[in-house]
Formats: C-alpha cells, sequence, structure tokens
C-alpha cells in the first residue's frame, strides 16, 4: 500500500506539473506566455493573450491534471483505504510549482477544479455555477476564482465533510496567496476585467460619462 501511495503521489504531482498554457504557447504559438499580459501560465492569461481556443484547451486540460490525478484510488483499486483528495491535492502543487517550469507555476484553480470533479461532481457543477455567476457579475476572473474555491470550503464544512473542508481549506489559501497581486488591484479598482458582464458594462459606462 505505501508503494502505491508514494507511486500516486509521484504521478499526482507530475502531471499537475504540466505546464499547459507555456507549451501551448511555445509549440502551437511560438510565444512564450510568462513574457505576455500577466505572465501567468493558466486559463486567464492563454484567453487574453493567445485568444479563446488555446485558452479553453488549457482550461480543459489542467481540469484534466487534477481529475486524473485525484482518480488514482479507483484505477488501482485502495479508494477505500484513499481518499481522492490527499493524492488529488499534489496535482495542485504540481501546478504551482512545477518541476518543468523552474519550481514557477500557475493559481491551481483549474487542476484545483479538476480534484473536485473526481471527488464529488455535483459540488463541482454548484462550484463551476458560482464561478460563472461571479464571473458575470463582476467581470473579474480572479474574484470568480476565489468565491468558488472559498465557497467550496464553506460548503464542506456545512456538510461536515472533514477531509474536503481540510483540501478546500488548504487551496482556498494556496489560490489567495497566488492572488494577493490581483487582491491589491481589486481594492483599488485597477483589476483587470473579461471584455463581458456586468462589471465590464459598467467600467465602459463609467468612462465613457468622465
Amino acid at each position: 500500500m505505501t508503494f502505491k501511495i508514494i507511486v500516486m503521489i509521484i504521478v499526482a504531482y507530475l502531471l499537475g506539473s504540466i505546464p499547459s498554457g507555456l507549451w501551448i504557447g511555445k509549440f502551437f504559438y511560438h510565444k512564450d506566455i510568462r513574457q505576455l499580459g500577466s505572465g501567468n501560465i493558466g486559463t486567464t492569461n492563454t484567453f487574453r493573450t493567445l485568444g479563446p481556443k488555446a485558452g479553453v484547451v488549457v482550461l480543459v486540460i489542467d481540469i484534466l491534471k487534477g481529475t486524473l490525478a485525484a482518480c488514482q484510488p479507483y484505477f488501482w483499486g485502495v479508494s477505500a483505504s484513499v481518499n481522492p483528495l490527499l493524492i488529488g491535492i499534489f496535482a495542485s502543487l504540481g501546478h504551482t510549482v512545477s518541476i518543468f517550469d523552474h519550481f514557477h507555476g500557475g493559481k491551481a484553480v483549474a487542476t484545483s477544479a479538476g480534484i473536485l470533479l473526481a471527488y464529488n461532481p455535483p459540488l463541482f457543477g454548484v462550484a463551476c455555477l458560482i464561478f460563472i455567476g461571479t464571473l458575470l457579475l463582476t467581470s473579474m476572473a480572479s474574484v470568480a476564482s476565489i468565491i468558488g474555491i472559498t465557497s467550496v470550503f464553506i460548503i464542506a464544512l456545512c456538510e461536515h465533510d472533514w477531509i474536503l473542508s481540510l483540501v478546500a481549506g488548504i487551496l482556498t489559501a494556496v489560490v489567495l496567496n497566488r492572488h494577493k497581486s490581483n487582491i491589491k488591484r481589486i481594492l483599488a479598482g485597477k483589476e483587470s476585467m473579461v471584455d463581458f458582464g456586468l462589471g465590464h458594462y459598467l467600467r465602459q459606462h463609467h468612462q465613457n460619462n468622465k
């Protein structure tokens, strides 16, 4: 059992470490996404700098990284003894400190969502609705990400799922830490917005009326 757990942890970390945004940018667009936009290799910056097609591909890959990592206990037939969340969290670790990107990485939002998809698909659906709803209201992917992961933590506490509460709490702390610069810009009213949603409309309306 110990050997299987070690293998699953290593595989989860390596899966999470795949820098999809960086590699897609280099191989298909001949651009280093780290030098564009916010410099982040995740979905939002990929959408912004490489376009919707690349952004969707990166989003799907980053979610799958977490899902495949967390599904390993099912594949090995040890899910009764090893909670998928405790393996999947190493994919989020890999995403934030990737061995393939000099131990740098993204903000772990999509990969963490993938872990939740493997563990609790209905809650994953709820988290997606919260993310999309917040994005449409604020037009800020950073706000949607923070509220989405925090909501999962709160729901897990309410449902007395202590392992999910622990993992979601850790991931919430990671996401908040990785969004420190975003939070400063949000408080200053200078955070970047997507070009749709209520927040974008209100900002454009305000600028046009100056």
